[in-house]
């Protein structure tokens, strides 16, 4: 009895459900055409909207002529305030003597006749280098050179190679102007 219910109760709502399109028949979408109509595009306004296009006109057909260029002659118009600051920027970097730079450590050790004996090496074969000891006990520092850039550091280093066991390049404050 119970079973016979449950059925019953299955088939009522089956039959109220809304009917639900089939999925082995789907929707047409196509646009179809009367055969009495003109083919228009579907997407054209309702509206003209032709007037409110810009319209332009052909350029005349002449000869080709470049665009004339004027030039302007350069004048040496500086006023006095920016020409003192100048100078006075020229001044200061005048006296301006150490900068961030490169040395080549050539060696770092104990003993002192071989520190000197590789500086008169080197400098007798790159008499332009500049070479610095420091002593600091009891460790001697033999640095070679004032470089302002890594790349002619480099250079320096590949130059020196071959004339002491082991080259470093270290990073500190150089020397400018050499000359005074």
């Amino acid at each position: 009895m119970l079973l016979a219910s449950l059925l019953l109760t299955l088939a009522a709502c089956g039959s109220t459900a809304p009917k639900s399109p089939r999925a082995s028949s789907p929707a047409d979408t196509t646009l179809k055409r009367s055969a009495g109509t003109t083919a228009t595009p579907a997407t054209m306004p309702a509206e003209d909207v032709t007037k409110y296009r810009p319209v332009f006109s052909m350029p005349k057909a002449g000869p080709a002529t470049a665009p004339v260029k004027t030039t302007v002659a350069p004048t040496n118009h500086v006023n006095a305030q920016i020409e003192q600051r100048l100078r006075d920027q020229a001044y200061t970097n005048q006296n301006v003597k150490y900068a961030q730079g490169y040395r080549i450590l050539v060696y770092l050790g104990l003993e002192r006749d071989k520190v000197m004996a590789i500086r008169r090496n080197i400098i007798g074969r790159y008499p332009d280098e500049t070479d610095y000891i420091t002593f600091k006990s009891p460790v001697y520092r033999l640095y070679i050179g004032d470089y302002l850039t890594k790349l002619e550091a480099a250079r320096g280093l590949a130059k020196l190679r071959g004339l002491a066991p082991k080259l470093e390049l270290e990073s500190t404050q150089v020397l400018l102007n050499k000359n005074p």
